[in-house]
């Protein structure tokens, strides 16, 4: 793995500083009150952080995936909320959208983004979660528009966002396209588009300060010229729409590293102040291999997420991506749990972030691609063939000669 370059390490410790300074005092808070932090959002951007991967013709600084992440994992460490709005302001929506996007949509994108937007992105659907492509919010060509109808759940950032990217199945004159993806903006001050409503928001075991929601479609008009139509068509063009989402993936990946990464840190120091049979605990053996074994997993997942994203100018490679994710999100459990251990029952008082960062943790084995159906992607690969999921997937193979 290579080194961080000086401008790397730059990035890094901005963004640490900023995360010591402003964003760990309010983390607390944040998950107190389950309030968006519009404050650190507004920190962010002012330090550049928002729309790191908007090229320079588009007003952004053109970095790439791995600069992201180190921005990322300093959040993280402190506020795992800050994190993954970190994640949705650089990659996801806006990554897809400047990598097949038109000109006016690229430039709608990087508008919306550099000002402090945190884009959500609308695939999942109570019937169609780890099964995407059964989605039934549909699309339907009318004229010079697309209408859509439909719902979507476990949105996050629903009711802050104000760029959408929603994917539906699209429909001309009755016959079935493809799944394309569809632009839509709630202003500020214009308000929501009629036809998409913020339904309800769930209450979530963790990263409490940022809302996960249902959106509801009804006749919701979008102009034909704001779907996002990558270069293969709506036929085949999902998937590489989906590869946008392997930098999320990555994303994850490291908030979940850079959450680990903070409950490591509590539980060193304070291994080394805590003393009992006096002497500090850090002292006995038991604990130095759970020390041993946190820095070492940690260590393991950053090496995998920085690998992920040595992509240059595309999106990581799905297995890269997948196997960032498996790892870093089972290591996070593992780590922020062991990390609490360390604390005793001082760890379990919510007096003490390593309760929240346990609570944190837990998403993301979950959402973005469970860490099930991520081996199955990795098998995918490793395997060289297709694994149907489908009950008759295997048989319908079969019928086709492959």
């Amino acid at each position: 793995m290579a080194r961080l370059t000086a401008e790397q390490e730059s990035i890094r410790e901005k963004a640490r500083q900023l995360a010591d300074s402003v964003i760990a005092p309010m983390a607390a808070e944040v998950d107190r009150q389950e309030a968006y932090p519009w404050d650190n959002c507004r920190a962010l951007r002012e330090s550049g952080f928002f729309g790191m991967t908007v090229p320079k013709t588009y007003g952004g600084p053109g970095l790439s995936f791995t600069e992201v992440t180190l921005v990322i994992e300093e959040m993280a460490r402190v506020c795992g909320v800050t994190g993954r709005i970190a994640v949705e302001a650089n990659m996801g929506a806006v990554s897809a959208i400047m990598a097949f996007g038109s000109e006016a949509q690229k430039q709608l994108a990087a508008k919306q983004v550099l000002s402090g937007d945190k884009p959500a992105i609308c695939i999942t659907e109570p019937g169609a979660g780890s099964a995407a492509t059964e989605m039934t919010t549909r699309a339907d060509k009318q004229g010079d528009s697309y209408v859509i109808n439909g719902g979507k759940h476990w949105i996050t950032g629903g009711g802050v966002s104000q760029l959408h990217l929603i994917f539906a199945r699209v429909f001309d004159k009755g016959v079935e396209q493809g799944i394309g993806g569809f632009i839509a903006v709630r202003d500020p001050e214009a308000g929501t588009p009629r036809g998409l409503k913020i339904g309800k928001r769930e209450p979530t075991m963790g990263l409490r300060g940022i809302p996960e929601t249902e959106i509801l479609f009804k006749d919701l008009e979008i102009p034909e010229d704001m779907l996002l139509l990558p270069p293969q068509g709506l036929q085949r063009g999902f998937g590489a729409l989906m590869s946008a989402y392997n930098a999320q993936r990555v994303g994850a990946a490291t908030v979940a590293l850079g959450i680990a990464q903070g409950a490591y840190e509590q539980a060193l120091v304070f291994s080394q102040r805590r003393e009992q049979f006096g002497r500090p605990i850090c002292e006995f053996q038991g604990l130095q291999w759970m020390l041993s074994d946190m820095a070492t997993q940690i260590a393991a997942a950053r090496a995998l997420i920085r690998l992920a994203t040595d992509c240059g100018a595309g999106f990581p490679d799905v297995l890269e991506a997948a196997q960032a994710k498996v790892f870093a999100s089972e290591m996070a459990i593992k780590v922020t749990n062991d990390a609490l251990q360390v604390f005793g029952a001082a760890g379990y008082s919510r007096n003490n972030p390593l309760e929240r960062m346990v609570r944190d943790a837990r998403m993301f084995t979950i959402g973005g691609g469970t860490a099930q159906i991520l081996r199955t992607v990795i098998a995918t690969r490793i395997l060289e063939r297709k694994l149907p999921q489908t009950r008759d997937g295997y048989l319908n193979l079969e019928r086709a000669g492959e």
